[in-house]
C-alpha cells in the first residue's frame, strides 16, 4: 500500500534530506522500502542504527556503493546523531539523497542544535485514514478503521485477537525502548500506570490536578509525564480556541491517542477518529506546503463546547461537532455560529443524513462524506 507522503517524499529528496517521524510500527520503514523500490531489510541502503554491523559502518563514514537512496533508521538514538548526518550528507549530497526515519519524536530529538539547518524537510507520518482506503469509502471501511485503528498492521489483518495481541506489544515496546532509552525515564511503572489511565480521559479535559492525585506525585511531574508520551506518540493534546468576542478558555487541553482503538467507548473513539483524521490533515499541509495549521477545540465559560476546530494561519477555517447518531444540530453550534466568524460548521455523523442548515452555516452529513470531500 503506498502511503500518501511518498510523493511529496520523493520530490523533497531531490534537493534535501528529508526526515520522517511518527508512531512506532505506523509504517515509516515500509515508506522507506517502497523508495528504495519495494525492498526490504537486506537492501544495501537501508542502514538501521539498531544493527551492529550497521552502526559500525556508520561509525566510520561508510556507505554502500552506487546508492542513490540512502535510508538512515533510528539513528537518532546515538547521541552525536545531528554532526554525523550533517558529515555524510555535506559529503555525498551530489550523488545521493537521504531519508532519515525515526519512531520516537524524531521532531523533537533533532532539536538542540543547528547543525542542520537547511538541509531537510521534516514529515510526520500518520496513521491510515478513510482518503487512503478508497477514493470512496464505504460504511465498512469506517467500520473497520474504528474497530482496529489506523495502524497497518492490525488494519489490515482485521482480527480482533491479532489487534488485543499486537497492541499490548506494541506498547510494551514503547515503554521498554523508546521511554527507557530516550527519556532516561526511572518511574517507568508510574508512566506506564499512566498510560492505562488516560484512554478513559479521551475527549474531556485533561486535569493534570486530577492525575497527579491518581499518580500521587507533583503537578509538574504529571506535566512532563504527558508530555513524555507525547513525544514518544502516544498521545496529543490540543488546545482552545480563543474567540474575542466571548470569554472562552484559555489553557485547558484536550487529550487524544495516536491509537483510537483503545478507546473503549463507542463515542470516544469516535471522536478519537475524527481528531486524528483532522490533525493528519494539519500536519499534511503544515509539512507539505508550510502554512501553519493548528487542531482546537471551542468552549465557553459556561461549558459549552465544538469539538474542533481547524486553524489556518491563525484563522478559523472549519468546525466540526461529532455525534454517533442522526441527531438534529447541537444547540452550541448554533450558538457559537451567531456569536463567531468561523465561515463553517460541520456536524459529523455515523449514520446517512446529509443536510444543509444555512441559518447556522452548518451541514450535518456522515462522516465518510466528510472525509471524501476534505480529502482525510
Amino acid at each position: 500500500m503506498q502511503r500518501y507522503l511518498e510523493g511529496a517524499i520523493r520530490e523533497d529528496l531531490r534537493e534535501k534530506m528529508v526526515f520522517v517521524g511518527g508512531p512506532r510500527q505506523v509504517g515509516k520503514t515500509t515508506v522507506a522500502f517502497h523508495l528504495l523500490g519495494d525492498a526490504d531489510e537486506s537492501h544495501p541502503a537501508y542502514l538501521n542504527w539498531d544493527a551492529p554491523a550497521r552502526k559500525s559502518s556508520l561509525l566510520n563514514g561508510e556507505l554502500p556503493a552506487n546508492q542513490k537512496l540512502i535510508v538512515l533508521d533510528e539513528v537518532h538514538k546515538y547521541k552525536g546523531w545531528r554532526n554525523l548526518v550533517k558529515g555524510l550528507y555535506d559529503q555525498h549530497k551530489s550523488r545521493t539523497q537521504f531519508l532519515i526515519t525515526g519512531s520516537a519524536r524524531l521532531d523533537y530529538y533533532r532539536r538542540g542544535g543547528d547543525s542542520l539547518q537547511g538541509r531537510y524537510h521534516y514529515y510526520r507520518l500518520h496513521p491510515l485514514s478513510l482518503a487512503e482506503l478508497s477514493d470512496r469509502p464505504t460504511r465498512a471501511d469506517l467500520d473497520q478503521l474504528l474497530a482496529f485503528g489506523g495502524f497497518p498492521e492490525p488494519f489490515l489483518r482485521a482480527r480482533e485477537r491479532h489487534a488485543k495481541r499486537w497492541q499490548r506489544e506494541r506498547l510494551a515496546r514503547v515503554m521498554q525502548e523508546d521511554l527507557v532509552n530516550l527519556e532516561h525515564v526511572k518511574e517507568v511503572s508510574q508512566l506506564d500506570l499512566l498510560m492505562h489511565l488516560l484512554p478513559a480521559r479521551v475527549g474531556s479535559i485533561l486535569s493534570l490536578n486530577n492525575l497527579k492525585q491518581d499518580l500521587q506525585v507533583a503537578f509538574a511531574t504529571a506535566e512532563r509525564w504527558v508530555m513524555i508520551l507525547e513525544r514518544l506518540y502516544y498521545c496529543f493534546r490540543i488546545a482552545p480556541f480563543g474567540l474575542p468576542a466571548l470569554r472562552t478558555a484559555k489553557k485547558e487541553k484536550k487529550l487524544y491517542l495516536w491509537d483510537w482503538s483503545q478507546c473503549a467507548a463507542p463515542s470516544a473513539r469516535f471522536e478519537n477518529c475524527v481528531a486524528s483524521h483532522l490533525l493528519k490533515m494539519c500536519h499534511r499541509i503544515q509539512d507539505t506546503e508550510g502554512e501553519e495549521m493548528h487542531l482546537q477545540f471551542l468552549r465557553d465559560a459556561q461549558q459549552r463546547e465544538i469539538d474542533f476546530v481547524v486553524v489556518k494561519n491563525r484563522k478559523p477555517l472549519f468546525a466540526v461537532e461529532c455525534k454517533t447518531g442522526e441527531a438534529g444540530v447541537s444547540p452550541n453550534i448554533a450558538y457559537f455560529a451567531a456569536r463567531s466568524s468561523i465561515p463553517q460548521f460541520y456536524q459529523v455523523h455515523l449514520g446517512h443524513k446529509d443536510v444543509e442548515i444555512a441559518a447556522h452555516r452548518t451541514r450535518v452529513l456522515p462522516f465518510a462524506t466528510f472525509c471524501r470531500e476534505k480529502g482525510l
